[in-house]
């Protein structure tokens, strides 16, 4: 009869080293996996079930380590870390892959005429507010209000971008128009994020230590936060928005393409999702979700209620988003 697992395990952290960049790549390559939104909300509760049983050191007699740890994975790719609700679908990083190649691939296709870039930046807005609302930092709620308010300062002003850079792209080369999608994505990212999260930015983002015991809250933080998912972000949308245009050039003067100009855009889908299914895990691990920052740079008036109350620690720690 096989021996009981332990509940010792730590599941509160991934399974892999997160001071690594290999050890992040790999926990992201789990977190994103685009299977993940085909779980039903069965199997989702279920995985739920068995790590919140676990925590309280119930453990089934049949759970394997194996089986604990694709429970873990599960419940992280639908549940968020700091409220424990269940994410909206297509706001979950595992569905990152499906819909940016399709949104990415359909603006690369059709950038070209304003009304085709005006529905498609607003498309690929709409959704990044989505996903940047449901993987916020922090667990304090949101008004309707304020994510108005957000969701349409940071759409007008991504899609006002992506129409001033078409317009300019009009007096160059067409290879160079290709890149258009891209820098308006760049920049729209810069827009967008620090607008869907513009409240963390006021309030702050929990910060604790290293035991996870809340310390209060930073909007430094959440400012080096927001500041590496940008980043990320950019560096995410960068393999799939830089090499297709090239090869996409190359192919359009091919007879294929002429003869049969309708896979142009299914080719360039292809392309996308190829480009995003290693980029989206890497460029997420460039930065550990937990990231940490030296009391010393904390607000002074947090600095001074971290010393009194806690004067041994020097690093708090907090969950940055993706």
């Amino acid at each position: 009869m096989a021996a009981a697992l332990s509940t010792s395990i730590n599941i509160k952290e991934p399974r892999w080293d997160q001071g690594t960049f290999v050890g992040r790549a790999k926990h992201f390559f789990t977190v994103t996996d685009p299977r993940n939104i085909l779980l039903s909300n069965e199997q989702l509760e279920n995985a739920c079930q068995i790590i919140q049983d676990y925590k309280k050191g119930v453990v089934s007699p049949d759970l394997t380590e194996d089986e604990l740890w694709r429970a873990k994975y599960v419940f992280d790719s639908a549940f968020h870390p700091d409220t424990g609700e269940k994410m909206l679908l297509i706001g979950r990083m595992s569905a990152q892959v499906p819909m940016n190649m399709t949104i990415t691939g359909c603006m690369m296709t059709f950038y070209r005429t304003t009304p085709a870039v005006l529905f498609w930046q607003w498309i690929n807005q709409s959704f990044n507010a989505i996903v940047n609302y449901t993987n916020r930092s922090g667990d304090a709620p949101i008004t309707v209000n304020q994510l108005g308010t957000a969701y349409v300062s940071a759409t007008t002003g991504a899609v006002a971008t992506a129409l001033g850079l078409n317009a300019l792209a009009k007096h160059v080369s067409p290879l160079i128009g290709r890149f258009v999608p891209f820098a308006a994505v760049a920049a729209a990212n810069c827009i967008n994020i620090p607008l869907m999260r513009q409240r963390e930015l006021k309030h702050g983002i929990p910060v604790t230590d290293e035991n996870d015991n809340r310390l209060g809250e930073s909007s430094n933080a959440a400012q080096q936060a927001i500041t590496q998912v940008v980043v990320s972000r950019i560096l995410m949308a960068s393999p799939g928005m830089a090499i297709p245009p090239f090869l996409m050039n190359s192919l359009e003067k091919k007879a294929f393409l002429k003869r049969f100009p309708w896979m142009s855009a299914p080719i360039q889908v292809g392309l996308v999702g190829f480009c995003l299914v290693f980029a989206t895990p890497l460029c997420c691990a460039l930065f550990p979700q937990k990231s940490s920052m030296a009391v010393s740079r904390l607000e002074p008036e947090l600095q001074e209620k971290i010393r009194a109350s806690h004067p041994g620690i020097e690093t708090v720690y907090f969950n940055k988003g993706l």
